[in-house]
C-alpha cells in the first residue's frame, strides 16, 4: 500500500525518502531498546548491583537520546515530503486535466476533480506528514521488543513471536472489509459533491421549476446515499478493530500469566517479572495503534490509486516534431468519430475550407455540426480519417500552436469570477487596456460596461451570472476579436438572443470574420446566405453541399429546411378566440 503513495512523491523529494525511512527505523529501534533495557536495569537495582544499574541506565539514556533526535528529524522530513507532495500533485493534476480530451469531462467531473484535489491529495500526503511514523513504530517496536527480549528472557520473546502471525491475519481481514466500504463511500461522496455544485450553479432553473428545496430529488438522494454509505463505513471498521483489540488484550493477559508462572516456578525474579510485564504492555499497545492506523493507510492507498488513475488517463498526444501552418485552410478527409467509441456521430465526412472562405454547417439537431467544430480544434482525436489545418494534420501541432490558429465562439459562454476587463483579456493575456477597449467597442461590450456600477471592474460572478446571455455573448465576441486568430469557429453564436443583443453580436461577428477562415453553425439561416459553401449534415454525414442559391435550386433537404424555417419566422401568438390566418 505504501508503495502506491511513494510513487506519487515528486522527484526533488524522493531523494529524501531513504533518510526519512532510516530515521523512522532508528526512532523505533531507540524505543524498543529503551523498553527492553528496563528488564536488566530493574533486576540490577533489586539485586543491589549499582554498578550494573548505572551501566544499564547509561544505555537507556543513549536510547532515549536516539528517540528524541530521530523523532525530531523524521517529523521534519515527513512534513517536508508531505507538503512538497501536495504542491506538486495539485500542479500535476491541474496540468494533466488541462491536457485531457474533452470527452473525459462529464456531469460528475466537477465533484470528482474537486474531491481528488481537495481530499484525495491530502489523504495521500498524510502518509508522510502524520501516518507512516506511528504505523511503522507500531509494527517495528513490537518486533524490536520481541527480538531484544531474546537476550534476557527468550521464553517470553518466543511467546510474542508466536502471537504475531494470528494478529497479522486478523488485521488484514479487518482492513480489507474497510477498504471495500471506503471505496463505496468515496463514490457516494463524489456524487454528492457533484450534486451540491450543480445545486449552487443551477439556482435559476431549479427555482423556476420548484426544485430548489426538498423537491430537488437528485441532491436529496445523493445526500441520503452518502449518509447511508458513511454509516456503513463506520460499521465496516468496527468488526476488525473489535476482534483485533480483543486478541491483543488476550495476548497481553497470556503474556502476564506466562510471566507470573515463571515467577511461581522460581525461574524468574519478581523484579524481572515487573519489568517484563511493563515491556509486554509496550509490545501490545503499539499493535493496537497500528491496527487503528492501518485503516487510515488503506484509505490513503485508495486515494493514491484514484490520483494515479487520473494521472494515467491518456491525454492528447503532443507532436514531437512541431509543424508550422502554411495558411489558414482546413481539410477534413474521411473523418469518423464516436464519443463512446461505438456509435459514430461523424461518419466518413470529407470537405475543404480554403483559407479566407466561409463554410456553413446546417442540419437538424444531433447531426454532428458542433462535433465537427470541436474536432477541427482537436478537442478530441478522430477515430478514423484525418483533419488538416494549414497543410498539416492537427496532431502534428503542439496544442498551444494549434489553438493559436483558432478563435472560438460557442453558444454556451462561460465567464470567470473576475472583472469584465479580465474576462475579455483572456483572449490575449498580454493585451493592454487600449486593445481591450477597442475589441470591446466593436462587440459593444462598452455599452454593457456603462450600465454597470463599477464599470470595467465589475465582477461578473461565477459563470457570468451578473450578465444576461446576450451580454455574455458580447464578451465572448470581444475575447475572440482580441485574440485575432486566422480561423474562426462559430457555433450558434446568435441563437436565443433578443434583437438588441443579436444586432450587437452580429456586428461583432462581421468584424471578427473579416478576411478570416470561418466555419459557422447556425440555425438562423439568414445569417449564412452568403457563405462560400453550405454543408447540410444528417446523422453524421454530408448529404448536400453547395452555395445557398445552388441548394435552393436543387430543391433537396436544404431547400426544405430553408422553407420550414422561413415559415416559422413569421409565427405569432394569438388569443384563443381569434382565428389564425
Amino acid at each position: 500500500m505504501i508503495r502506491k503513495v511513494l510513487r506519487l512523491v515528486p522527484d526533488p523529494y524522493r531523494a529524501k525518502i531513504p533518510l526519512y525511512l532510516a530515521t523512522i527505523a532508528l526512532f523505533a529501534l531507540g524505543q524498543s531498546a529503551a523498553y527492553v533495557l528496563l528488564v536488566p536495569l530493574l533486576e540490577s537495582l533489586f539485586r543491589g548491583d549499582l554498578g550494573a544499574a548505572w551501566a544499564w541506565t547509561a544505555g537507556l539514556a543513549v536510547a532515549v537520546a536516539i528517540v528524541v533526535l530521530a523523532g525530531y528529524r523524521q517529523a521534519v522530513l515527513g512534513i517536508r515530503i508531505g507538503v512538497g507532495m501536495v504542491h506538486s500533485l495539485q500542479t500535476r493534476l491541474g496540468d494533466h486535466i488541462a491536457a485531457l480530451p474533452l470527452g473525459w469531462f462529464g456531469p460528475a467531473t466537477a465533484g470528482r476533480v474537486s474531491r481528488l484535489i481537495s481530499v484525495s491529495v491530502k489523504d495521500a500526503m498524510g502518509v508522510f506528514a502524520h501516518l507512516l511514523t506511528p504505523l511503522a513504530t507500531g509494527i517495528l517496536v513490537p518486533i524490536g521488543v520481541a527480538a531484544g527480549l531474546l537476550l534476557f528472557e527468550p521464553r517470553v520473546s518466543l511467546a510474542m513471536i508466536v502471537s504475531a502471525p494470528l494478529l497479522y491475519v486478523v488485521n488484514r481481514w479487518g482492513t480489507a472489509v474497510y477498504a471495500r466500504a471506503e471505496a463505496r463511500s468515496h463514490t457516494a461522496a463524489e456524487e454528492s459533491d457533484a450534486r451540491v455544485i450543480e445545486f449552487a450553479q443551477a439556482q435559476p432553473v431549479l427555482r423556476a421549476f420548484g426544485g430548489a428545496g426538498t423537491r430537488n430529488r437528485s441532491l436529496q438522494n445523493a445526500l441520503i446515499t452518502q449518509r447511508r454509505v458513511g454509516r456503513g463505513l463506520v460499521w465496516a471498521s468496527v468488526p476488525g478493530l473489535v476482534v483485533f483489540s480483543f486478541l491483543v488484550q488476550l495476548t497481553f493477559v497470556l503474556l502476564v500469566y506466562l510471566i507470573i508462572s515463571f515467577v511461581a516456578g522460581g525461574s524468574l525474579s519478581a523484579a524481572g517479572a515487573i519489568a517484563l510485564i511493563a515491556v509486554s504492555s509496550r509490545f501490545v499497545d503499539p499493535l493496537t495503534r497500528a491496527a487503528e492506523l492501518s485503516t487510515a493507510l488503506r484509505g490513503a492507498a485508495a486515494a493514491a490509486d484514484r490520483v494515479t488513475a487520473l494521472l494515467e488517463t491518456p491525454v492528447l498526444a503532443e507532436a514531437r516534431m512541431p509543424a508550422h501552418p502554411g495558411d489558414a485552410g482546413i481539410r477534413f478527409e474521411k473523418v469518423s468519430f464516436a464519443y463512446d467509441g461505438e456509435h459514430p456521430v461523424i461518419d466518413d465526412v470529407s470537405f475543404e475550407v480554403p483559407a479566407g472562405t466561409t463554410t456553413a454547417l446546417v442540419g437538424p439537431s444531433g447531426s454532428g455540426k458542433t462535433t465537427l467544430l470541436r474536432l477541427a480544434a482537436r478537442f478530441y482525436d478522430v477515430d478514423g480519417g484525418r483533419i488538416e489545418v494549414g497543410g498539416h494534420p492537427v496532431a502534428a501541432y503542439p496544442s498551444a500552436t494549434l489553438m493559436q490558429q483558432f478563435a472560438l465562439v460557442f453558444q454556451d459562454v462561460y465567464l470567470f469570477h473576475q472583472s469584465i476587463r479580465e474576462n475579455v483579456r483572456i483572449g490575449r493575456a498580454g493585451a493592454d487596456d487600449a486593445d481591450i477597449a477597442r475589441a470591446a467597442a466593436v462587440a459593444r461590450v462598452d455599452e454593457v460596461v456603462q450600465r454597470l456600477p463599477e464599470g470595467w471592474e465589475t465582477n461578473v460572478g461565477e459563470g457570468g451570472t451578473a450578465l444576461s446571455g446576450g451580454e455574455r455573448q458580447r464578451v465572448s465576441i470581444a475575447r475572440a476579436l482580441l485574440k485575432d486568430a486566422p480561423i474562426v469557429l462559430l457555433d450558434e453564436a446568435t441563437s436565443a438572443l433578443d434583437p438588441e443583443n443579436e444586432a450587437a453580436v452580429v456586428r461583432g461577428i462581421h468584424e471578427l470574420t473579416r478576411d478570416k477562415t470561418v466555419i459557422v453553425v447556425a440555425h438562423r439561416l439568414a445569417t449564412i446566405q452568403h457563405a462560400d459553401q453550405i454543408l447540410f449534415l444528417d446523422d453524421g454525414r454530408i448529404v448536400e453541399r453547395g452555395t445557398h442559391t445552388e441548394l435552393l435550386a436543387a430543391g433537396g433537404r436544404y431547400a426544405d429546411f430553408w422553407n420550414e424555417r422561413s415559415r416559422a419566422a413569421g409565427w405569432r401568438l394569438t388569443p384563443a378566440n381569434e382565428e389564425v390566418r
